[in-house]
C-alpha cells in the first residue's frame, strides 16, 4: 500500500493504529505474515505518499488466507488505518530471493532500495538469472551483506513501464555508503561485464524500514 497522511495525523497515529493491528493478527493466530513500513529517504516528487505498507508471506496461498481473514474480521481495525491514512495505490508482486542477507539481532530497522528494470530488446529474464546470481555472490566476496530480490508486478498495476522491480536492503545507510563507495571504486567494471545489452534500471529509491510484524518463518 502507498499511504499519505491525513491531515492532523502522522508517525505516532500510525504507530498506535499498527499496535491495534498485531493485537488483531494475534487474536485471529496470524503467524505465517510479516509486514514493514518504508518512509522516502532518497526520493523524489514521483513517490507522492508518505509511507508505503508492504505485507509479505512465503506463499500466495498464506498472503490470501491473511486477507481473506483480514476482510471478514478486520473491519474495526481497517477503521483505524482509514482515519490515520490513505492508501490509494495496493499492488501485490511475486518476489525471487537472489541474495539472502545474513541474520541479525537487531533486524527492526533497516534500509531499502527500489529500481525499476527492463529486459534489453531480444533478452529475457531468464538470460539475467544467471548474472544477477552471480552479482550476488561478487558483492558478498567484496564485503557486502546487502539482501538482493527481484519483484515481479502481479496485481493492481497494468500500465508498467518496467519489467521488474530489483530490491536491495542493507543493515544501515553506512553500510549502503560501503556498498556505493566498492561499485564506484571497481563494481560498476564488473556491472558492465555481467550487464551491459541485456538491462537497464533507473537510480534506485531509498526507503528507512521499520519492521511491523515478523512471521513464524521469516529469518
Amino acid at each position: 500500500y502507498a499511504c499519505t497522511y491525513n491531515d492532523g495525523k502522522g508517525p505516532a497515529d500510525l504507530d498506535d493504529a499498527i499496535e491495534k493491528f498485531n493485537d488483531w493478527a494475534d487474536d485471529q493466530e496470524i503467524e505465517d505474515y510479516s509486514a514493514w513500513t518504508l518512509v522516502p529517504f532518497y526520493s523524489s516528487a514521483e513517490q507522492e505518499f508518505d509511507v508505503l505498507w508492504f505485507g509479505a508471506a512465503d506463499t500466495a496461498r498464506a498472503l490470501g488466507r491473511v486477507q481473506d481473514v483480514w476482510l471478514s474480521t478486520g473491519s474495526e481495525q481497517a477503521a483505524v488505518f482509514a482515519d490515520v491514512m490513505d492508501c490509494d495505490t495496493h499492488s501485490a508482486f511475486s518476489v525471487l530471493t537472489m541474495k539472502e542477507p545474513p541474520e541479525r539481532e537487531d533486524d527492526y530497522n533497516f534500509v531499502a532500495t527500489f529500481s525499476d528494470c527492463s529486459v534489453a530488446e531480444g533478452m529475457t529474464f531468464d538470460d539475467l538469472y544467471g548474472p544477477l546470481r552471480e552479482w550476488g555472490k561478487y558483492k558478498a566476496e567484496h564485503g557486502s551483506t546487502a539482501g538482493q530480490w527481484v519483484f515481479f508486478p502481479s496485481f493492481g498495476g497494468g500500465n508498467e513501464d518496467f519489467d521488474f522491480k530489483w530490491v536491495t536492503t542493507a543493515s544501515s545507510f553506512e553500510a549502503l555508503g560501503a556498498d556505493w563507495d566498492q561499485f564506484n571504486e571497481s563494481g560498476w567494471e564488473k556491472a558492465n561485464e555481467m550487464f551491459r545489452g541485456k538491462v537497464s534500471c533507473d537510480s534506485s529509491r531509498a526507503y528507512v524500514a521499520t519492521t511491523r510484524r515478523s512471521g513464524a518463518d521469516d529469518d
